[in-house]
């Protein structure tokens, strides 16, 4: 089994990372492989809707997206990291999940997923609502803790600090390779995805 756990912020090694470095940590004492997916500082173009993901199977912008994409096809779970910008997450990492859960919808499906942020003060929860929105529209199971996935801190040592926020990353490691083995058991015993009826879309206009 594996994980992938993505680095939305502009720093390789900064707050964001600190956090999921120690969720790895636990994902690998739970004989989970991992790999840590920073997404750079180069500019993250948004989706245009030009549909050449259902056309070609790829993103029109051959980038960090197309590589997750191709990476997450052979992985059972996420989690999407961020810093809070303004009460959001990062624009890199909004307009990199805004185009990988476009053109790899079916693959992301049924996957495990968690959000996790790092922020200075204030913001954190709305930033980690809006994580979580792109997993809850897409059949993924979430995976929480034992208080909201967040860590404090303005500087990585700061956040090493945050003993609070650090064991909530730590069970949040836990708890995801706790899932991860129960879905491979079941899975064993017969237990597939349940069968899904065909998406009705409807729009409020009269």
């Amino acid at each position: 089994m594996k994980v992938i756990l993505v680095n939305g912020g502009p720093h390789e090694r900064g707050c964001t990372y600190t956090a999921l470095k120690e969720i790895e940590q636990q994902l690998n004492k739970n004989d989970i492989k991992t790999e840590i997916f920073w997404l750079g500082v180069k500019p993250m173009a948004g989706c245009i809707g030009c549909k050449n993901c259902a056309k070609t199977g790829k993103c029109f912008n051959d980038d960090k997206v197309n590589e997750f994409i191709e990476k997450a096809k052979d992985t059972d779970g996420f989690v999407f990291g961020s810093p809070v910008h303004f009460a959001a997450i990062s624009g890199a990492l909004s307009s990199f999940m805004d185009r990988v859960f476009y053109a790899g919808k079916s693959i992301m499906q049924n996957k495990v997923a968690a959000g996790i942020v790092s922020c200075r003060r204030g913001g954190a929860t709305a930033a980690l609502d809006e994580i979580n929105k792109y997993f809850a529209i897409n059949n993924m199971p979430i995976v929480t803790s034992q208080y909201w996935n967040m860590v404090h801190g303005n500087i990585p040592e700061e956040v090493k600090k945050d003993e609070e926020g650090m064991q909530t990353m730590r069970t949040l490691g836990n708890n995801m390779a706790w899932i991860l083995k129960c879905i491979e058991e079941g899975k064993k015993k017969g237990i597939d995805v349940p069968e899904r009826e065909k998406a009705i879309k409807t729009n409020y206009i009269k």
